[in-house]
């Protein structure tokens, strides 16, 4: 059975750990690709490491680039994943430039994901699973957690409100492709819950 999912939220949801954790879950009844954005493929980790570790940079190369690298990455290992019947997870996709460039660095949603639709070329997300945290929860956890901030990481707090607030009206405008996870809660409550959407979403196809 082959599957597109992704998975979005803003910096401190989760996202990562609760990717993993679903992934191993799933891996017992599916055939499962965990991969990432950006990166997935040899060019899209070289890009990577541009946007998150270099200097800053102008919005819109910012907003080119990560469309490169989904390109690469989809051209490179989530087409081909696909086509051999495998469900793949991805850690941030589309949604994030729309979220993040389009909305709060100001460039606009649809300029943005006009960028994006000729990269992707048409291959939206069966299903998007948003872990909806607040921009305070997040923020404490990356600073508990003491990993290393990355440059959007180090954005302000009213970039990180943007951000939620970007993510909000694409959900608004697309809500049959989301699934809400409340991830204010505990890691475990968090994999459970989005295991379980996801394992209802499957079950039906």
């Amino acid at each position: 059975m082959s599957a597109f999912i992704t998975f979005e939220g803003p910096e401190g949801s989760g996202k990562t750990t609760v990717i993993q954790e679903v992934a191993q879950k799933l891996e017992k009844k599916y055939n499962v690709v965990l991969t990432r954005e950006p990166g997935g493929v040899k060019t899209g980790e070289q890009i990577r490491e541009v946007l998150l570790e270099g200097d800053n940079m102008d919005d819109r190369t910012e907003a080119l680039l990560f469309a490169a690298s989904r390109r690469e990455h989809l051209v490179g290992k989530v087409i081909p994943s696909l086509k051999n019947g495998k469900l793949v997870l991805c850690d941030r996709y589309i949604d994030s430039s729309l979220a993040y460039q389009g909305y709060a660095r100001g460039i606009g949603i649809e300029q943005v994901k006009s960028i994006n639709e000729f990269a992707i070329n048409g291959l939206y997300p069966d299903i998007t699973i948003y872990l909806d945290v607040s921009v305070e929860v997040g923020r404490e956890r990356i600073l508990s957690n003491q990993r290393n901030q990355n440059r959007l990481d180090q954005e302000d707090i009213a970039f990180h409100e943007k951000v939620v607030e970007g993510y909000k009206k694409i959900i608004h405008n697309e809500s049959e492709r989301f699934i809400v996870i409340d991830a204010d809660r505990s890691i475990d409550e968090v994999v459970n819950a989005t295991y379980e959407s996801i394992a209802n979403y499957l079950e039906k196809l």
